[in-house]
Parts: structure tokens; sequence; C-alpha cells
């Protein structure tokens, strides 16, 4: 059985231009989205996912009305071939139950992959560039060394609640936690030394 789907990104938008070539194609049901594919919790794609079975063929108008990106595009595709579905975009013309869909849909997969690993190559030797010229990766602390150890100081002391502790410093609970647990692992190392 075919099976549209179909999705537009706002309510001032159509589904019409979209359903009828779907009808057009032969898709018996027909289930859509009103909301933007970057959307991970679609209602409409949750629901074809529960009533896709295997032999069934999932049709589309176009390839960016199923995926939000072309990475989350092949996961969907692929996962609907493990379980024996089909699947056919109208206006790309892939049809992955031909060898030439087929091959066509496994070109974008590799593509896809390509753009992941240069990415991260790309990601990767920035940081190194980064380090090399002396700077530090991740988030800058929000408070100096100074303040941090006036914070110590005042939790040691033990008159300070937190709440004043974080007031005084200007810090949230879970950074105050977070000095305090650096501060017992650096006493617990130089007490086993």
């Amino acid at each position: 059985m075919k099976v549209g789907y179909a999705r537009v990104s706002t309510l001032e938008q159509n589904l019409d231009l979209q359903i009828d070539a779907l009808k057009k194609e032969g898709c018996e049901r027909i289930i859509t989205d009103e909301l933007s594919g970057s959307i991970i919790n679609r209602p409409g794609l949750a629901k074809l996912k529960e009533q896709l079975r295997p032999k069934d063929t999932l049709v589309v108008w176009r390839l960016d009305r199923l995926g939000r990106s072309l990475r989350h595009l092949v996961e969907l595709v692929n996962d609907f071939n493990e379980q024996e579905i089909g699947f056919k975009s109208l206006h790309e013309t892939i049809d992955t139950s031909s060898s030439t869909g087929k091959l066509t849909f496994h070109l974008f997969a590799a593509l896809a992959e390509f753009e992941r690993n240069l990415i991260r190559e790309r990601s990767r030797a920035g940081m190194e560039a980064a380090r090399a010229r002396g700077k530090q990766g991740g988030r800058p602390k929000k408070v100096d060394n100074d303040k941090r150890q006036l914070a110590i100081d005042l939790h040691s002391g033990k008159k300070h609640s937190i709440k004043q502790i974080c007031s005084i410093i200007g810090v949230s609970r879970p950074t105050l936690y977070k000095y305090l647990r650096e501060l017992n692992l650096l006493n617990n190392f130089y007490n086993i030394s």
C-alpha cells in the first residue's frame, strides 16, 4: 500500500498541492503535519511510523517535507528500508524500490556522511590551532580565583548559608557546589600524595 506524508511549516501554507500529488500517485492514506520540519517530535510523522508496515511504500512530494536535514532524512529512509518499507519522492524522482532509486539514495547518504566527516575534521583542526596559540576550550569561568577562594572560605567557616554564599559571590548553587567538589578533589589528591 502507498502511504503519503505531507507537511507545511506554517498554518498560512496550504497542503493542497502536496495532497493532490500524493492522491494522483495512488496513496490510499495521507498523513499530514502543519509545523516546522526542524521540530523533532512531529505528531504526523510519529503516526506515520506506527502505521507503516513491511511492503508499504512511503510517498512524499519532496524530500524536504520528510527530513529536517539530509542526515535525518537518510536515517529515516534507512530505518524504513530495514523494515522493508519502500520510499518514493515525487519531485526528485527517487524510488528505493528500483535499483536506480536505491543508487541515487545511497549517493545522498554518502554525501551526508562526507559532510559530517568534513565538519568533524574542521572542528578538530580549529581546536588544535587554538590550543597551539594557547587558547583554552570550553566556557570561560564565571568568577575569578579570588572569588572562588572566598566562596570556599565562607563555606568552610560555616557561618553563612549556601544561599547567602551564592548571593555574595554571584553564582548559582550548582556552580558553588562545583567549586566545592573541585576543592574536595584537590584536597583528596594532596592527602593521598
